[in-house]
Formats: C-alpha cells, structure tokens, sequence
C-alpha cells in the first residue's frame, strides 16, 4: 500500500518552523488571494523560504541543495543551453548513469521537466532548490558574464582612431553586422539593462564623457560612461535600430526598435532630444509582461481591492486614475482592462502612443500630424457601440467634453489625469472648464496612485534602531508600534546594494457619494472634497503607505519619498 503523503504545513508543524495557528492563518489568507500554502506563509513572514524549499523536498522525496555554495554547478552549466536556463529557472548539477542532474524550484512543474527531457535528449534527476537562490545565481552568472560590455568598451579604446569619424561609425552598421564592435557594445548595453530589469536607459552626453544609466524601480543607477570619442557612433547607431533620421540633430526625433533577448521580444520606445554636448537619447524598455501581472498583485489592501472590483463593474460613469509620470497609472488602467476583457464586451482604447497591444481590444493610436486626435477619435468611437471606452489622458476641455458624454450615455469609461491626489482631480477638471454638474453626475471614483519600493528579500532585515524622524515624518510614532516590527533592506548583489527589490503601488481611492457630488456641485475647494471623502472610508496614500511598513513590504523613508504627514513635531 502506498506511504499517504503528508501536506506541507504538517512538514512543517513538525519540524516546529509554526504553530497550529500559523497555519490556520496561512491557508485562510492563502484562500482568500488564490495562492499555494507555501506562498501564503513566506508573504506572511511566518516561514522563511528555505524553509519551505525543504519541506517541499522532503514532501516530494527530493535532495535539497543550495546552489550558491555548490561548486558542481558552476561546472556543468554547459550541460544547458543559456536562453533555457533563464526562461525556465532551472540549474544543471552534473550527469551521472546517464541521466542530468537538474536543480528545480517546483517539483509540480512536470512541463519544465518535460520541456528538458525533449530538448536535450535525456533522462533527469531533480533536485530542489528555492527560486530565489536560483534566480540570483543566474543573474550573478549573467553579471559576470557581462563583464564582456566593459571588455567591449575596452576594446573600442583601442580602437578609438578608427572610430573617431561618424562616417566610419555609420559605414556597415546594418542590422546583421553583429560582428562590428559598436553593433555588440549596444546589444550588449540594452540586454544588460534589460536582464537587470531596468525601465529606461538613458545615454547622457556630457563635455569629456557620455553617461550611461538605467533606471530601475523607478531610481537611475549609473553604469560605467562611454567615452566621448564614441559617442558620435553610439548615437548614430541607436538611430539607425530606431529608424530615425541620422543627418537631423538638430530637433526631437521618436522611433521603436524591437529586439529579441532570451527569447522573449522586448519592445523600446526611443527618444533623441538635442542638448548642449550632442543629442541626449532615452530608450523606454515596453515589457509585455509587466502590464499582465494582474490587479491583485499590484499592492491593494484587501478593503480597496474589493472597491476597486466593484467600481470596475459599473455599467457606466467615469473612472480616473491620477498620479505623476512614472507612477504605473497605465498598469492599472490596463489591469482593468484585462479583468473586463470578455468576448460580450467591446473594448475601445485611445492611446498616444499604443505601448502595448492586447487581444480582444481595438486599440486606436493618436496622430495629430493627420488631424486624428483624441476627441476625433472618442466621437468616432462612440459610433462603433463600444462597452468600455479607454481615453489615455484627459489633457483639455475638449476631450474631457467627449469622455463626459459618454459616459452619461451608458459607457464605461476609464482615463488618467495629471494631479497629485484623487479630490484635487475634480477641482482640475472644474477648471478647465468643465460645468460642475456635469462633473458631479459622471464620476464614479478616482483613485490616485504611487509605485513604491519593496524591500530586497534577499537581504531583508529587521531594523533594530529605525530613524525617529522618518517615523514621524510618516506620521508613526516611534514609542508606541506595539508588536510591529520596522525592516529594511541590508543591500546586496540582487538589489545593486540598494536594499529594494521590486514595486508596488501605494493607493487613494476615493469613491463619489452624496457628499461629495454635492460638494463637486457647489465648487467646494479641495479640502472640503479630502474631509467629505475620508468621513466615506478613503485611505489617503500616506495611510495605504503606513500600513506597508507595518507588514514589512517597505521603508519609512521610501514612504517620506513619497508622501510626508502634516505638522511634524520634532523632539526637543
């Protein structure tokens, strides 16, 4: 008779890594947000993620290993191609009787183990190993390995005189000339950024040198500069992947280049603006992954994500999302989309520009140079029965008109605007002229939003003395947290030594009662819409960010960045 095989909370019970009520704790939240047990103890901190990876193991009937401290897998990485090894998260250990020893993190996964068997021909033996220790090693590996962009820019200083003149620079670089040193400087160059999970890579030029950044969770880190002597043909080169026209410095120039890196195609969004010491470009890195990841994963409270659901499933009215540049505005807007996205409903977007395109959407792209423009093309809409009416921002009276007349006529419809909280967004639309009533009736909800840094997990830590003033400067009181305990990030390799790894978003969602439509109604300014919106259950962004802290997903002074509490009092 077969050995019953016991669920991993006994494992664990066991061993004496929780408690029965640990456990209860964790498979109620594990079914409220649709995760595995395991998963629902690591996010509650209960368990570390070693932890599991163990009893998974023991579970499973597989041998546990650690991969950074195992000399056998540095030596068999030959043994599995690259482009494998990142897409699936696996590590080769060895052979032996004919058959590969494979590091895995999910004994479940039985289409990885499958996908290995058909590719390289082979019988395999698991073993397991927890998926961050096994995503770190890959990108240390990967670092190491680009060392080989320094080699590159090494080599062009030797070079340097036979690449001084543009027209040199300009000569041969066709897309399939991956041989010429420029060509692999800049591949090189965007795969880093790219595998280093940058958003942007900005080429500055400045009087001696040019500098190189990536930006990264929303904070640019500066990679080694280029020297000047190359910038003429870095900047040529970039223009000719992003067809724009090299012999024109003198104004703005836009292109796209597409790119495909381990197996997955990357999208950029480039940008050529003159400046003092030559142009300055931006590549915006489009991941088609990063606006897929889902509403639940962006960092609601369970009160707001519930509200947000039920806002989301409105026949009809206005729903705003308002926040600076930069601050995952798009992401959200689009994580709507995706939970509305059935085959009954039409969905009908106006962008300027179309960054990412989804199935099952018509998705229409702004063009001023031909007269199509977002009220044009919202009118146009409004003929081609839509459900859901998507309207990229509202940036004047005109388009603000449209989108208000539809969604009074039984549209759903959803847009950004550029304010800094949720009850300012009604006194701005006021303001640019439009009829106050109209306002009142067609709004259903704003919420402004922030992206904030997550601790590294890697290095997470509990802070043992946090900064008082930081503390108070987010409005908690340093001498009465109870139970709570402050972290933060220690810096290692997988975070760049920053101590944050990741993004979420912090919220203010501010739904239009009574109150507030009668506010909206009389011009109130916004103070008095913030006061009638909070008495109707709005978080502001500083208290979403408190709660935060207080789970240990980031920093007070990742909050303070953000968002900073009124009347200070400091200690005397």
């Amino acid at each position: 008779m077969a050995r019953k095989r016991k669920k991993l909370g006994e494992i664990l019970l066991e061993w004496g890594k929780i408690d029965p009520g640990a456990l209860e704790t964790a498979l109620k939240y594990g079914q409220e947000h649709g995760i595995q047990i395991g998963q629902a103890l690591i996010q509650l901190d209960l368990v570390t993620e070693e932890d599991v990876t163990r009893a998974l193991a023991e579970q499973a009937g597989m041998e546990y290993v650690d991969p950074m401290n195992n000399p056998d897998v540095s030596a068999a990485m030959s043994l599995i191609p690259d482009d494998f090894v990142r897409k699936n998260l696996v590590l080769p250990l060895g052979k032996a009787d004919g058959r590969l020893k494979v590091i895995i993190h999910d004994p479940l996964d039985l289409d990885v183990q499958d996908k290995l068997r058909f590719r390289l021909g082979t019988e395999i033996e698991c073993y397991l190993a927890p998926k961050s220790k096994i995503k770190a090693y890959i990108e240390n590996r990967i670092a190491k390995n680009d060392n080989s962009l320094d080699q590159t820019v090494d080599e062009l200083k030797k070079e340097q005189e036979s690449i001084d003149q543009e027209a040199l620079a300009v000569e041969g670089l066709g897309e399939d000339d991956a041989s010429a040193p420029i060509v692999r400087l800049i591949n090189l160059l965007i795969s880093e950024a790219v595998r280093g999970r940058a958003s942007d890579i900005h080429i500055e030029p400045f009087i001696d040198h040019v500098r190189v950044r990536y930006r990264i969770d929303g904070i640019c880190i500066e990679r080694d500069s280029i020297p000047k002597s190359m910038q003429g043909a870095v900047i040529s080169r970039l223009k000719i992947m992003s067809r724009m026209d090299i012999a024109q410095k003198r104004v703005p120039q836009d292109g796209r280049i597409k790119m495909m890196i381990d197996d997955q195609q990357i999208d950029f969004r480039v940008s050529s603006i003159p400046s003092y010491h030559g142009e300055s470009i931006v590549m915006r890195i489009l991941r088609p992954d990063s606006v897929k990841i889902g509403i639940q994963s962006m960092g609601f409270e369970d009160e707001d994500y519930q509200r947000f659901q039920r806002i989301i499933q409105k026949p009809n009215g206005i729903f705003l999302v308002t926040g600076p540049t930069g601050s995952g505005k798009t992401t959200t807007l689009y994580g709507a989309l995706q939970a509305l996205n059935t085959p009954d409903r039409k969905i009908i977007t106006a962008e300027d520009p179309v960054e990412y395109n989804f199935s099952g959407m018509n998705q229409c792209q702004v063009n001023e140079t031909i007269g199509l423009t977002f009220p044009m093309i919202l009118r146009a809409m409004l003929r081609q029965a839509p459900n859901i009416i998507l309207v990229g921002e509202i940036r004047d009276l005109a388009v603000a008109e449209v989108a208000i007349q539809a969604a009074l006529t039984g549209h759903l419809v959803f847009s950004t605007l550029h304010t800094n909280d949720a009850p300012s967004a009604i006194t701005r639309l006021i303001d640019m002229g439009v009829k106050p009533f109209l306002v009142a009736s067609s709004i259903q909800a704003i919420m402004a939003q922030r992206l904030i840094r997550t601790i590294c997990p890697e290095c997470k830590e509990v802070d043992p003395e946090p900064d008082r003033f930081l503390l108070k400067l987010v409005g908690l009181d340093p001498d009465n947290l109870g139970d709570h305990k402050i972290y933060k990030g220690k810096g290692c390799k997988a975070c760049h030594n920053t101590g944050y790894r990741g993004r979420k978003g912090i919220f203010e969602l501010m739904e239009l009662n009574n109150q507030v439509r009668d506010l909206a109604f009389k011009r109130a300014p916004t103070n008095k819409l913030r006061q009638a919106a909070k008495a109707g259950g709005m978080k502001s962004l500083l208290e979403d960010g408190k709660i935060k802290i207080l789970k240990g997903i980031t920093t007070p002074e990742e909050i303070g960045r953000i968002a900073q509490s009124e009347g200070i009092i400091t200690e005397d």
